[in-house]
Order: C-alpha cells, then structure tokens, then sequence
C-alpha cells in the first residue's frame, strides 16, 4: 500500500549532498530540512504507548425527523420569522464513533542523516481486523501530507511534520511526524479552564489577574493565528482539512507564559479532500461532502469547490469560538456542544 502511494521522489532519503543544501535553507528559512519521506521500518525505534483515540463521523444528513428543528437550548421558541418550508431545508447532522481506533507511540529515527529526530507513531489498524475503513484514512492522510511535503521551500511550519511510514506484516500503518509537541488545543483549554477553579484572588498584587489574561489572550491569538495560516497554506494547495477542531491543532507548550515560543501545528488529515477541479466529487471518504454540497444546490465545480472551502471555514469558526470561550472560563461553565448549539442559532437569526 504504501509504495503504491507515494511518488518514485519519496522512496529515498537525500544523498549527502543534498542534505547540507536543505540544511543550509533551514538555516536560512526555519522550514523542515526535507520532504523525502522514510519508508524503512528498521530506520525508527518505538518507545512506549503514549495513547489513543477514535474519531467522529457524520453518518448521514438528512431532514429532522420532525419536520423542524430540534429543541435544542429552546431554539424552536425563538422568532425567526423563518416558514415552516425554510426550516425544512435546514438539516441536521447524525454524528456517531467511528469504527477505527488510532494508537499513539513514542520514537526517534535511528538511522540516517534525522538520526536522533524524536517521532510520535500514529498507527492505524490492520487489516487482520478487517479495517478497510483504515487502510483509506492511513492513505488518505499519507498522501496529503506527502503532497504538501512536496517542495521542501513552500512546507508549512503550522502543519505537522511527517518523517516517514510503513507497514508491518499485520496491515497495520504507522505514520511517523516529527515530535513537536503532544499537547492539542483541547488540552490546553481543559487545563486552562480547571485552573481557574483553583485560583485564589492575589491581594498583594491587584494587576496579577490582569497580566494573567494578558497572557491567556496572547496565547490563544497566536494558537488561532498558526491554525488559520496551516488552514490556508491547505486551501492555497487545493484541500480541505474537513476534521478542523480543538483535537487537531497540536501545540509543543500549554505553559502561558512561553506563549512567544508557540508553534500551532494542523494534524489529523485523514479527511482531507482533495478540491483540485480534477478531482472534486472523487474519493470514498468524501461522499457526505458532495452529498451535502449538492444539497445546497451546488452544481458545478466552481460551487462545489466554495463549498468545501466554506465548510472548513465554519469548522475555523467553530475553533475560533471555542478558543475564545473556553479557556477564559471556569470548567463547567460552557463546552463546545453549546458553543456549537449557540452558533447554531445565530445562523439562523442573521
């Protein structure tokens, strides 16, 4: 699977030579020193299980089941001068756990010229237990990062760093990224947000709490700047991102006060979409995509192209809110499912 993925370019590591011009760019650029990507199993040391973790999928989009909108947060009491025909055409999600299960471990590069490297695995089920659904999303991701990972000069530094992949003898994928940090914007929130319920007031300095949030504002703008520019740096070369959260924006520091040294970094692309003209509508993994696309009436590929692009510019907005909300507050207080619910009906009121 995995040589079938990836061009003839990807299935070497840079001669000698050519690793002291890339390194010599880095230098100069602070861009990874190469796209090639390591395709040998005996090039990585595994360490321990650092973890793991599922996704959610949307199932269908259908019609609410009755006829209008769900009563979610009293939104069926507000006014919004909406027909009973225009509430028809809204539609509603049905999200459910996906069926694959992804496991996390830490590594290093034990040979070549990124000997050293330290990785973070991400590996896929096998097909032993009968994960096609898998083997799609495995290959998926492998080829939109290997794509992006194509000229080493245009290599975003807000996308996370793929050093190489393999398969073992049980079908499973492993994905080995460079490790730039193990925390996620989710976590940094959560920790954020259960702090504050432990904070006590400091009377001998009343401008404690102000530089405080000083701090907290300045992290999160700079968290929300590096995943809008990785966003970006995905649509000017033609995909979607299409799983954009707080789960898949990797950080290499929760810690406030180093918020000058931050580097949000995209993961989680094995939903990508390819939105190249040649390929709208192709690729089992966006079917509801296309479904949903042409429910909204886009036809053409222009349309449809807009679509997908706006679609992952609501996911940002989702992001942007949940940033701005959660870690200011107290946990308890507010989630993202509200947050969602709220943005909800402000939609339907502008």
């Amino acid at each position: 699977m995995l040589k079938a993925a990836l061009p003839a370019r990807f299935l070497s590591s840079p001669g000698p030579g050519g690793w002291r011009r890339r390194q010599r760019t880095r230098q100069r650029s602070l861009q990874p020193v190469s796209a090639a990507l390591m395709t040998n199993p005996t090039s990585f040391e595994v360490g321990r299980l650092l973890g793991s973790y599922g996704f959610m999928n949307i199932t269908s989009y259908s019609s609410s089941q009755s006829g209008g909108l769900p009563n979610i947060a009293g939104i069926q009491d507000l006014s919004l001068g909406y027909s009973p025909e225009e509430i028809e055409r809204l539609r509603v999600q049905d999200v459910g756990e996906g069926e694959v299960k992804i496991r996390l471990y830490e590594g290093r590069v034990v040979q070549g010229p990124l000997k050293g490297t330290q990785t973070v695995f991400k590996v896929y089920p096998g097909a032993i237990a009968g994960a096609s659904e898998a083997n799609l999303m495995a290959l998926n991701e492998l080829r939109t990062h290997a794509f992006l990972q194509t000229d080493a000069k245009y290599i975003s530094e807000n996308i996370q760093f793929l050093l190489g992949a393999f398969e073992t003898a049980t079908g499973e994928q492993w994905l080995a990224f460079r490790d730039d940090g193990r925390y996620s914007a989710a976590d940094y929130a959560k920790i954020t947000s259960e702090m504050q319920l432990k904070e006590r007031p400091n009377y001998w300095n009343p401008y404690d709490r102000a530089y405080k949030l000083e701090l907290r504002r300045y992290f999160v703008l700079k968290l929300l700047n590096g995943a809008m520019c990785g966003l970006v740096h995905m649509h000017n070369h033609d995909r979607l991102h299409q799983s954009l959260g707080p789960s898949s924006v990797v950080l290499n520091t929760v810690a406030e006060k180093n918020g000058y040294y931050l580097l949000p970094q995209l993961r989680d692309l094995a939903f990508s979409v390819d939105i190249g003209y040649s390929s709208l509508g192709v690729g089992a993994l966006s079917e509801g995509l296309w479904r949903r696309a042409s429910a909204a009436g886009a036809s053409t590929p222009l349309e449809k192209r807009a679509f997908g692009v706006a679609d992952d510019i609501y996911g940002a907005g989702l992001l942007l809110a949940y940033m701005s909300f959660i870690p200011f507050c107290k946990a308890g207080i507010m989630d993202g499912i509200s947050l969602q619910v709220a943005d909800y009906s402000l939609a339907l009121s502008s």
